[in-house]
């Protein structure tokens, strides 16, 4: 079907062939298998160290290798997809994912995990922006109400529940079935892709333009980037000598490949999209959404684990709410966003994500499952409000020659900024941690009187009912009392962080330019 067949008329432009909706279900099943595999492998680390027997050191690779190989395929989708078209991209994507998942289930010690993981998660990261692309190419405007909220919730839904289905899997089975469920979504995937996608033609010249420059230094930057952001706050950053390196290798990257980016004939990134304003804000909120998403499921478990002692399953469990309130606000989002303004839906989400974290900034140990429900609700129903008009507004005012490039760069932002999140939370609760230790250390002394009327009462306690040497128990328990409440109190300044972060984003929503009803980036193709 042509775009001007399809622009011809009001009925035209609102008929889809079923055959292209269904490819672009498939697409999105495949897009929600790579963003799931991220997470789904975080609640079952100690499962595969033990299987593996790797070090505490090497077991973190299995999830960052992942990342920093899908990071870099992320925005050179762009490019791809125009050389060789989405079918083929998106089938070689989703078919060399499922190879790779094999692979990695196969793996019998780390180092072969972590090649594999690395390959699925390069290859795998191929499917991810060209869904972006494809909804706001195939689509026209008055199906968007439909179709944003769906790639929204995958894109919010898939992280968040990755460590409650990974939870799952390793206790009923074992960890070799977190990568063996991807094999048959993932062939019936990449057959779909195969048999119903034709939005668009390949075009072979751009292989003699191809930029390996571009692409060097680009990998060059965001592999070493990625790789910094993870590593950094635990070996106190410039301090490593590793870490020094791969900063030196990031900028030296960075320059190559910006220098390429402006001069080659077809970089392998389009920068040019950020010349939208709205393109430009856009990812900027995505970046910040990023932020929110990766770092809250990183931080409820961080919590639920140290400070409350559970194992991954009851963590999967108690996390489990906000996916569901992504669920459920999705078509509600989706409503909306055709009778709302796009900037207040977004100011609403994010002052209700405020209002979830700063809820959490009243962190106590003692907190459960129940006081943790209103802020989860609030986060996922937050992200949901705020994911549709980001997309829409991102992406709904390109052209559509610039799609596929944006939609990879777009996609790119929100993964950084969850590498950037965690790299300052991690930092953040490290520093803050032992900022606070070293405070309450100072009122927990012989000198001080509710000091060491709690440490007789302790002592006492532990030889009456113990039998043991009290003075010894008593100090060992106040210790780790201090410790205890020196973590929720830097998790609590996290929190703060985050309330502050997000609250300031509904001031930056006025300043974009509300996208046209009737424009958006393609209306068919």
């Amino acid at each position: 079907m042509s775009g001007a067949a399809i622009t011809a008329g009001e009925r035209p432009a609102d008929h889809i062939e079923p055959r292209r909706i269904i490819a672009f279900l498939a697409m999105v099943f495949g897009m929600f298998m790579a963003i799931l595999d991220i997470q789904i492998v975080s609640a079952s680390l100690a499962e595969i160290q033990a299987g593996l027997g790797a070090s505490s050191d090497e077991i973190p690779w299995v999830q960052t290798s992942y990342l920093i190989a899908e990071v870099i395929m992320i925005p050179l989708s762009g490019f791809l997809s125009r050389m060789l078209s989405t079918r083929v991209l998106f089938t070689t994507a989703a078919a060399g994912f499922t190879a790779a998942s094999a692979l990695a289930a196969t793996a019998t010690n780390i180092d072969q995990m972590i090649v594999y993981r690395a390959i699925q998660g390069f290859i795998g990261g191929g499917m991810i922006p060209s869904v972006f692309a494809a909804a706001f190419t195939i689509f026209p405007p008055s199906r968007r109400a439909v179709v944003s909220p769906m790639i929204g919730l995958v894109a919010t839904l898939a992280p968040t529940i990755g460590p409650t289905v990974g939870g799952y899997i390793s206790h009923a089975m074992s960890w070799h079935w977190l990568f063996l469920v991807n094999i048959v979504p993932g062939i019936l995937v990449a057959s779909a892709a195969w048999t119903l996608i034709d939005f668009d033609k390949p075009n072979l010249s751009l292989w003699k333009k191809f930029d390996w420059w571009g692409l060097a230094g680009m990998a060059a930057f965001l592999g070493s980037l990625e790789y910094v952001l993870e590593e950094g706050p635990g070996n106190d950053w410039m301090q490593d000598e590793t870490v020094f390196v791969f900063t030196v290798v990031m900028v030296v990257g960075a320059v190559l490949f910006f220098w390429r980016a402006f001069r080659a004939e077809e970089p392998i990134v389009d920068l040019r999209a950020f010349t939208n304003v709205n393109f430009a804000f856009g990812s900027l909120f995505s970046f910040v959404i990023g932020i929110g998403l990766y770092g809250l499921t990183y931080l409820y478990p961080i919590y639920l684990g140290r400070i409350r002692g559970y194992d991954s399953m009851m963590i999967g469990e108690a996390l489990f709410v906000s996916g569901l309130a992504m669920f459920f606000t999705a078509p509600i989002s989706g409503m909306l966003s055709r009778r709302m303004d796009p900037r207040v839906m977004m100011m609403i989400g994010f002052l209700g994500f405020a209002a979830g974290t700063w809820q959490m900034t009243n962190l106590t140990a003692d907190w459960d499952f129940w006081e943790l429900f209103v802020p989860q609700i609030l986060r996922g129903v937050s992200m949901m409000l705020c994911m549709v008009p980001i997309n829409n507004i991102a992406l709904g005012t390109l052209p559509p020659e610039r799609l596929k490039n944006a939609s990879g760069l777009f996609n790119l932002t929100r993964n950084l900024g969850g590498a950037v999140g965690l790299a300052i939370i991690n930092t953040m609760l490290t520093h803050r941690n032992a900022f606070h230790y070293a405070r309450l250390s100072e009122h927990v002394q012989w000198g001080n009187p509710a000091a060491t009327e709690k440490l007789e009462s302790l002592s006492r306690n532990f030889e009456t009912h113990g039998g043991i040497d009290g003075s010894a128990a008593a100090l060992s328990r106040l210790s780790a009392m201090v410790h205890q409440q020196a973590a929720l109190l830097s998790f609590m300044d996290v929190f703060y962080l985050l309330t502050v972060l997000f609250a300031s984003l509904a001031i930056f929503a006025l300043f974009i330019r509300k996208p046209p009803a009737t424009v958006g980036g393609g209306g068919g193709h």
